[in-house]
């Protein structure tokens, strides 16, 4: 552990032009008492660590002393290529080894070029959580996350709508999608996506499994993800809607359904409106994505919908007159 810690503090040196006793004891989660103990340690072991004294004073490396311990561990490696997603990161116990990762990166840079990566931080952020919904980080995903970077099976329990299933699995990979976890793992030889908040246990049984190369990750979620999409819209509805109406609707119901409808819908009518037949979860569901249209929209079939459409927009008219 101190090994590590001063290894981070020579990186952080040699980054930077000089640093006070409180910005390394912030950076290195340590006492300003502990990080005068480490420069003495390393002025020891002759690296040449010089302390400013007075107000201004601080910590630097003289003579352009460089050090060449910037080889990068695996983890560290695997850690940098997710650098841009430091919510993810945290999240799977990988913030550690990006941090040591990003540090080395910027000890082998040429001085010109060594505050990249805060050039790059200020200008480009990933935020991947939807909005008005608070991300929660599933108990389980620092282990799953763990065995995915192993290869190594997992024992889990896993509720479902009906019961809780045990499995062993084989997990592949991690998606993070609107906030949301999930792992894409082989069971009995089959893949499937799991939700990580579903699991209710996970134990990593030690051995490890044999990864098919052809498999990609990207190309597998992107084609699940599409027919999840496509296997709820289980219900349609026959519908008017006017050319305003039309640009907005994709973006109230399934996109693709909806760029579908439009696109196989005849030319418009008289008053300049489209009849389509649109896919949707259920009528109940539609009800609320449609409403949102107003008079953009006209509901001809089910007349269930029609009239329950016809009853909440009567009911609305009454209470603004």
């Amino acid at each position: 552990m101190r090994a590590a810690r001063l290894i981070k503090m020579v990186l952080l040196l040699q980054a930077r032009p000089s640093m006070t006793g409180a910005e390394l004891a912030e950076e290195l989660e340590v006492s300003e008492r502990t990080i005068t103990r480490d420069a003495l340690a390393l002025s020891e072991a002759g690296v040449p660590v010089y302390a400013d004294r007075g107000r201004a004073g601080g910590y630097r490396l003289i003579g352009g002393y460089r050090t060449r311990l910037t080889g990068l561990g695996r983890s560290e490696a695997e850690a940098l290529f997710l650098s841009g997603l430091p919510g993810a990161l945290r999240d799977m116990g990988l913030d550690d080894a990006a941090s040591a990762a990003r540090l080395k990166v910027s000890a082998a840079l040429l001085p010109s070029v060594s505050n990249a990566s805060e050039s790059a931080a200020q200008r480009f952020h990933l935020d991947a959580p939807g909005w008005y919904q608070e991300p929660r980080t599933p108990e389980l995903l620092p282990a799953i996350a763990e065995a995915v970077w192993e290869d190594r099976r997992i024992r889990a329990e896993y509720r479902r709508q009906d019961a809780e299933v045990e499995r062993e699995l084989e997990p592949y990979g991690l998606v993070l999608k609107a906030g949301v976890w999930y792992l894409c793992a082989r069971a009995d030889g089959t893949f499937r996506v799991y939700r990580i908040d579903r699991f209710s246990s996970a134990e990593v049984d030690g051995s490890f499994f044999e990864r098919d190369e052809d498999f990609d990750l990207p190309g597998f979620w992107e084609k699940r993800a599409a027919q999840f999409a496509r296997s709820i819209l289980r219900a349609e509805v026959v519908l008017r809607v006017t050319e305003r109406g039309a640009a907005r609707l994709p973006y109230l119901t399934d996109r693709a359904a909806a760029g579908e409808a439009l696109e196989s819908a005849g030319p418009p009518d008289a008053e300049g409106r489209l009849t389509l037949t649109l896919p949707v979860e259920s009528h109940q569901v539609a009800f609320g994505q449609l409403f949102a249209l107003g008079p953009e929209v006209e509901i001809l079939q089910p007349p269930e919908l029609r009239e329950q459409f016809a009853e909440t927009a009567e009911r609305t008219a009454r209470l603004y007159r």
